[in-house]
């Protein structure tokens, strides 16, 4: 992982706190209300915390400022995992500043900052065991040899980052999910719900957070 002072997330700040990519020219997280929008479109989209248990396994496409994590911690007590892909993660500092915009996530945030502060991939956060995987998720993915009960599909927009979306990466997550799993995500383009579809995936669309018209949900059979 990156030492703390070097981060290849390269960003711009909108308003001091909010984190734009560079890279991908678009925000980490809803203008609108970002907490409210992980709440809305990732926990509820997957029917959340109400299906957790024990050894429950979420996984996730863009790790970010850590904000979904954040919330699923801000959820449940129960014992369960976290597995997020990352290709270009922020550093400690970077995400610290992030946190800044929402107060409600500090008691957890603290932790996770640390970790990165540490360079830690593995690590705890409350009940939920957590594990980073970074580098290009098109080559991570399909090495790894565990499957989610359900999916947050967090990437940048798929019309600026396509290629988080594409039918092949869209195939490995139906692959790597377990039987009766789920995903969520805040798009509704249609090339993304024809590839979810295509990768074993019921896809419906749903009322969007603050006023977007749809974002997409899923189970598997």
């Amino acid at each position: 992982m990156t030492s703390p002072d070097q981060s290849p997330a390269a960003l711009a700040w909108r308003d001091g706190s909010t984190p734009v990519s560079t890279r991908f020219d678009d925000p980490y997280f809803s203008l609108a209300g970002g907490l409210a929008e992980t709440r809305h479109v990732f926990l509820a989209g997957n029917d959340l915390p109400l299906r957790l248990h024990p050894g429950f396994h979420v996984a996730e496409l863009g790790f970010g400022t850590g904000l979904n994590l954040l919330a699923l911690a801000l959820s449940t007590d129960q014992p369960i995992r976290f597995t997020s892909f990352e290709a270009f993660p922020m550093s400690a500092a970077e995400m610290a500043r992030a946190h800044t915009a929402f107060p409600e996530i500090e008691p957890v945030a603290e932790p996770l900052v640390a970790a990165m502060q540490h360079g830690r991939t593995q690590f705890s956060l409350r009940s939920i065991s957590v594990t980073l995987i970074l580098g290009d998720v098109r080559e991570t993915l399909p090495v790894w040899d565990e499957k989610a009960d359900a999916w947050f599909l967090d990437g940048f927009s798929p019309a600026k980052n396509p290629e988080m979306w594409g039918e092949d990466l869209m195939a490995e997550v139906g692959r790597h999910t377990a039987p009766g799993g789920t995903f969520a995500t805040y798009t509704a383009a249609g090339f993304v719900r024809r590839g979810l579809a295509a990768a074993g995936f019921t896809v419906t669309r749903a009322p969007g957070h603050a006023g977007k018209r749809h974002m997409s949900r899923g189970a598997k059979a």
